[in-house]
């Protein structure tokens, strides 16, 4: 697939390269246009250029997300699954903050955005444009309505595409949020690929399950329906983080949940923010603590994109 030309002196031209790149309402109209018009030529031919294993992801995603389409997480996650996702109160509350932070004013990337609730989330913060990125064509109509309903049809762009090879111009992105889905990627390309896009001094937060857990590592071989053959093998850990650090800083590496999914069972009783509150605040303890750490059902971290001297 050709890489967009896109101008990058426009992109930049409100500030230089190591300050926040703050675009006009004009300039993100404009960038959406671009790569709106500037894409694929036609739909068969992208999906000829995908391999067998982004094919499986694709189809595995669209058949999930159409019978979850009212899910409450919006991931199609699995009701045999979904149920723990009660527990992850603090990780979603930094989520749910960081996005407000990290979007205003500036172009930002939801990398393979499901349903685009954190996409619709970087709009109503403010986000000059807010673009969702995702294989599964369900998803992208998902989002695209979603966004229709609440009024951030403005600057907001969903799209189609491959997260290894998004088609998108070089260093046109500031803030980019990977949640939960690095899994499903092949690093070697998808880590390239993100510094490519990301202007210089940009910042990633990846916010993933982590592969260590010797409980949680055999529910999910007990479980092999709710995954890609390839999720299931590719967990995160930190030779991960390891790898990352060749293309990007990484920064503020945190561990969420473990005392908290024990509160699970209580999750449809009037017990459950009592007993929430009691594993958060353990957990905020203990998961600072290594090797304990490394139990953690996950984790997040930052990958800021070096600036160039």
């Amino acid at each position: 697939m050709p890489m967009l030309d896109v101008p990058a002196v426009r992109l930049e031209r409100h500030s230089a390269p190591h300050q926040p790149h703050f675009l006009t309402t004009a300039d993100a109209s404009q960038l959406k246009h671009d790569i709106t018009t500037s894409r694929r030529s036609t739909n068969e031919e992208w999906l000829a250029s995908l391999n067998e294993r982004k094919l499986a992801e694709l189809d595995f995603h669209d058949a999930d997300r159409a019978e979850h389409a009212d899910a409450n997480d919006g991931k199609g996650v699995d009701a045999a699954n979904r149920k723990y996702y009660a527990t992850t109160r603090l990780s979603n509350r930094y989520l749910n903050n960081w996005i407000a932070e990290n979007a205003h004013g500036k172009v930002f990337l939801d990398y393979a955005c499901g349903a685009g609730f954190m996409t619709v989330k970087a709009a109503q913060a403010g986000a000059s444009l807010a673009i969702g990125l995702d294989i599964s064509d369900v998803s992208v109509k998902k989002a695209t309505r979603t966004a229709a309903q609440e009024g951030v049809t403005e600057n907001t762009l969903f799209i189609q595409g491959d997260c290894e090879r998004t088609e998108l111009p070089d260093n046109c992105i500031d803030t980019i949020l990977c949640s939960g889905m690095l899994h499903h990627l092949d690093l070697s390309y998808a880590l390239p690929e993100l510094r490519r896009i990301l202007k210089p001094g940009g910042v990633i937060l990846a916010v993933e399950a982590l592969d260590y857990n010797p409980i949680i590592k055999l529910y999910r071989l007990l479980t092999p329906a709710l995954r890609t053959d390839w999720e299931k093998h590719h967990i995160l850990s930190l030779a991960d983080v390891k790898f990352a650090r060749r293309f990007f800083n990484v920064r503020n590496i945190t561990y969420w949940h473990l005392v908290s999914l024990f509160a699970t069972p209580l999750r449809n009783t009037s017990l459950f923010p009592a007993a929430m509150a009691v594993a958060d605040a353990i957990d905020q303890v203990i998961l600072k603590i290594m090797p304990v750490s490394l139990l953690a059902w996950m984790f997040s971290f930052e990958m800021v994109k070096p600036i160039e001297k």
